[in-house]
């Protein structure tokens, strides 16, 4: 696959902020959901735990489209590639809207994740080829930073909006989003030319290498453990904190803000230790969800949790990201949309977990204990696999 969209700009800043604009819209659709279960639920007449499936579905066609349309759009000029893929997000959003039932809102999210994997594949590429090589993984980030702010402003005002006005409207003005996003690609990216299909066979080869799997799993069980909690934090609050509608709110900007520091203290640390800094945040993203039953009795103590756990749950990302890229010398970029796809693996595993849990009859104080319980496993996970690579049983990870 061709990487390069053109010679570097003279400025990065506007393309940059248009790529971050997808981002933003992307991570909207995607955590604005779990803020508004309850509603949504009620909307469409099926239980808390059934909503939740609506993450699931969204992250399982994450997980599929991430290859399908990555190779689909391999040989399209990369600012109409990603311009398609945001008109995917803008109709799967504006469906949401006008879903009669839960069946077709269902549908409506598996169509609108089929543009996330490919996005942030094909958005990396050309973040990365409009700034000079000593740069390129600083653009990729600021492109990323549109996910994260997005847990700070943009799934606050969706869950808002879907409490006060009906999540309807919160899916159209989601719509909005892409349609804003549509336009700033088109304005700021430059035109490009198009790719060459890339080496499928080889790459896949690849990604069967015993590092390579492993590194996966980790991302696997990383997200698993964030989102048992985070698909259900809203009920979550409600029954555990007796929260309102407000405080709710505010947990989920901390939340964001706890995304943002985490993904920034995440990358400088595994700048150090790639290994060190995923295992000790998984430790304490475990200990943290142990905690949370006792600590959400009160407010103050929730507000604390929630920010350690948001530092903790997207510490990881950088990390295993750098792990799975590391591993896979000779395919990054697929490794790259792979991982992706393992982390929207992991959430809809998480999400799954966390209402069979509910459904169990164990309560929601469970559903935190059980997350606690697939980060421990990570952490077992990332300790075995450093263990065996000092043996040299397996290639050493970057450290």
């Amino acid at each position: 696959m061709n990487t390069d969209l053109s010679t570097p700009q003279k400025s990065a800043t506007w393309p940059l902020l248009a790529l971050a604009v997808g981002a933003f819209g992307i991570g909207t659709t995607e955590f604005g959901p779990m803020g508004m279960l309850p509603t949504i639920a009620q909307g469409v007449g099926v239980s808390i735990p059934t909503a939740g499936m609506l993450v699931s579905a969204y992250a399982t066609g994450v997980m599929v489209g991430a290859p399908i349309m990555t190779l689909l759009l391999s040989r399209w000029p990369r600012r109409q590639a990603l311009i398609v893929l945001m008109a995917i997000f803008t109709l799967g959003n504006l469906a949401s809207a006008l879903a009669p039932n839960y069946a077709s809102l269902l549908m409506a999210r598996v169509l609108t994740s089929f543009n996330h994997g490919a996005f942030f594949g094909l958005g990396s590429l050309v973040a990365a080829s409009l700034v000079p090589r000593e740069k390129q993984a600083s653009a990729v980030a600021a492109m990323f930073m549109g996910l994260t702010i997005a847990n700070v402003g943009g799934v606050p005002a969706a869950t808002w909006l879907g409490q006060a006005i009906g999540w309807r409207e919160s899916f159209a003005a989601i719509a909005v989003l892409g349609l804003v996003a549509m336009t700033s690609l088109r304005l700021a990216l430059p035109a490009g030319s198009a790719g060459t299909a890339p080496n499928v066979r080889a790459e896949l080869r690849v990604l069967t290498r015993p590092t390579v799997l492993m590194a996966l799993s980790t991302t696997v069980l990383g997200a698993a453990a964030m989102f048992t909690l985070y698909t259900y934090i809203n009920p979550s609050l409600e029954t555990l904190t007796q929260a309102s509608p407000g405080f709710i709110t505010g947990m989920l900007v901390l939340i964001g803000v706890g995304f943002t520091i985490g993904n920034t203290l995440g990358g400088k640390l595994a700048d150090k230790s790639v290994d060190g800094a995923l295992m000790g945040f998984l430790l304490l993203l475990a200990v943290v969800m142990i905690a949370f039953p006792w600590l959400s009795a009160s407010k103050i103590g929730t507000a604390v949790a929630l920010l350690v756990w948001g530092i903790a749950a997207f510490g990881v990302v950088p990390p295993v990201q750098m792990r799975v890229m590391r591993s896979a010398t000779g395919a990054p970029g697929l490794a790259s949309s792979v991982n992706i796809g393992a982390f929207n693996l992991g959430n809809a595993l998480g999400a799954a977990l966390g209402g069979v849990v509910l459904q169990a009859g164990l309560g929601y104080a469970s559903v935190s204990i059980a997350g606690a319980a697939l980060a421990a496993v990570g952490f077992v996970l990332v300790l075995a696999q450093s263990q065996q690579a000092r043996r040299g049983v397996l290639a050493p990870q970057p450290q």
